[in-house]
């Protein structure tokens, strides 16, 4: 019996360093592509852009939490969870509000630096959700990063067809029409992941005093 719990707890450790090699991945290569989308988010006034940016950041806070609780509690896991649901909401309202800001002052986006990016952030994220699919079952704490990383590829495929968009009909309208679906998908996916974090958080085992 002893020995059973113990090769129990090896298989657990071994889960546990798995995903640790993964998150570190990308998490890496989340930070770099939050770097450069914001950069040419900026240069090329492109709402959806910097909407991706946000989210590539957002993942990136997510991974690292993500790391810190690995090889927490069911409770602590839970509660980090909850924070990625949140972190989520709160991208999505910003990513929102900026799309209501270019509604109000327009500007045309550059195309071209939206495509290029794009294309790159979807390459990026492709391989992210490829080290990430392997883990999507384990719990959910990477449940919910798998769905981050899913996320991302909508965004990258929606910010590709708006850059395609804005160059054959001199619009801004693609650019804010995909920024508000990056917003809404935000969303979307927090309320999922906050609700099943809390009803896990509150049927974890307090901790003892």
């Amino acid at each position: 019996m002893g020995s059973c719990c113990e090769d129990k707890g090896c298989a657990l450790g071994a889960l546990r360093e798995r995903q640790g090699r993964t998150l570190r991945i990308v998490l890496a290569i989340n930070v770099a592509l939050f770097l450069g989308e914001f950069a040419a988010g900026l240069l090329a006034g492109s709402t959806a852009l910097l909407a991706d940016s946000l989210d590539a950041l957002g993942d990136a806070l997510v991974y690292a939490f993500s790391l810190y609780v690995l090889f927490k509690s069911a409770r602590w896991r839970a509660g980090a969870a909850l924070f990625k649901g949140l972190i989520m909401l709160g991208f999505g309202l910003a990513v929102g509000w900026e799309a209501l800001h270019k509604l109000l002052h327009p500007a045309l986006p550059v195309a071209g630096t939206m495509g290029l990016m794009g294309l790159l952030a979807l390459l990026a994220n492709a391989s992210c959700l490829f080290l990430l699919t392997r883990h999507r079952h384990d719990d959910l704490n990477m449940e919910s990063v798998w769905l981050c990383s899913r996320n991302d590829i909508f965004a990258n495929l929606g910010v590709l067809g708006a850059s395609a968009a804005v160059a054959l009909t001199a619009s801004m309208w693609p650019d804010l029409l995909v920024g508000a679906a990056i917003a809404a998908l935000f969303l979307k996916s927090a309320f999922h992941v906050i609700a099943k974090s809390w009803r896990e958080l509150r049927a974890a085992p307090a901790p003892q005093a």
